[in-house]
């Protein structure tokens, strides 16, 4: 089982940026792909981004692509999401979560360990 910590949220206005870190605790992370996930109230968790085993591949939802960039350093156990541009819709709770194997997954039933999530709100 891998522990998951997630900091860096806040509070930013519209246009501004934030960076998410996720430190990981566990042998067993640079084995995994990572991703990070999303939830507002009243909706369901979305995926957001993800990075695979070494880093060669990532993948984006459609609505950060461009703005939001993932990355991983897996000699620190450490996966981080640099969010740009950032836009009211773009407040939720942010989770860090590692994957059951190698390759980048989207649905939330292809991860297993979650983080405790941090906050992102984004003012008009």
């Amino acid at each position: 089982q891998v522990q998951l910590v997630e900091s860096g949220g806040g509070l930013v206005q519209a246009g501004g940026s934030l960076r998410l870190s996720c430190l990981a605790s566990g042998r067993t992370f640079s084995s995994r792909a990572m991703g990070w996930f999303r939830q507002a109230p009243g909706k369901e968790r979305e995926f957001v981004a993800g990075i695979s085993q070494f880093g060669g591949g990532t993948y984006y939802v459609d609505s950060v692509k461009g703005r939001f960039t993932i990355s991983r350093d897996n000699a620190k156990n450490t996966v981080t999401l640099q969010m740009n541009s950032l836009k009211p819709e773009d407040t939720a709770v942010y989770y860090c979560t590692t994957a059951r194997g190698p390759a980048i997954a989207t649905r939330v039933g292809e991860y297993d360990s979650w983080g405790q999530g941090t906050q992102v709100t984004v003012s008009s």
